[in-house]
């Protein structure tokens, strides 16, 4: 990180930022350009969790390349002064990398579900049986990543 006085070195913060944000841009590997992806998420035991249909794009890449780079915004405030280039954003950010491995079982689809679930204020969850057939789980399992905040973070 370039800016090492933006950077967010304590943990707590940065558990704060995987707890309470609740979508993650995720960069994927394709044949000339990255394909990138924004999805809700759930954070649990250093790891992040999606739900995504048994088919497309996203499933034809990771079955190729597995290992993705990812951004999360906790929030962000365009913050407007009298001068143009005065301008600045207040925000708090992760950067990271990490490798998804695709949850067809039931069992587990349904635990990435809770998670994914109580990350955006639901505990108590009911499924049928179709709408998990028709899903899978994305788990990114993170392998690095950094935070970082703008010096005016409210």
């Amino acid at each position: 990180m370039r800016r090492l006085d933006k950077e967010i070195t304590d943990k707590s913060i940065v558990q704060e930022i995987l707890e309470k944000s609740t979508t993650c841009t995720i960069a994927l590997f394709d044949t000339e350009y990255p394909y990138v992806v924004t999805m809700n998420y759930g954070y649990h035991d250093n790891s992040l969790f999606f739900h995504c249909a048994t088919k497309g794009k996203k499933l034809d890449l990771l079955q190729k390349n597995n290992k993705v780079s990812f951004k999360i915004i906790q929030s962000h405030k365009l913050i407007k002064k009298e001068v143009s280039c005065d301008w600045t954003t207040s925000y708090r950010s992760i950067m990271g990398t990490g490798k998804i491995e695709i949850i067809t079982n039931t069992e587990a689809k349904i635990n990435g579900l809770d998670i994914l679930m109580k990350q955006h204020g639901r505990n108590e969850n009911t499924y049928t049986k179709k709408a998990v057939k028709k899903i899978v789980i994305l788990k990114l399992n993170i392998n690095s990543l950094s935070a970082k905040q703008s010096e005016k973070y409210d």
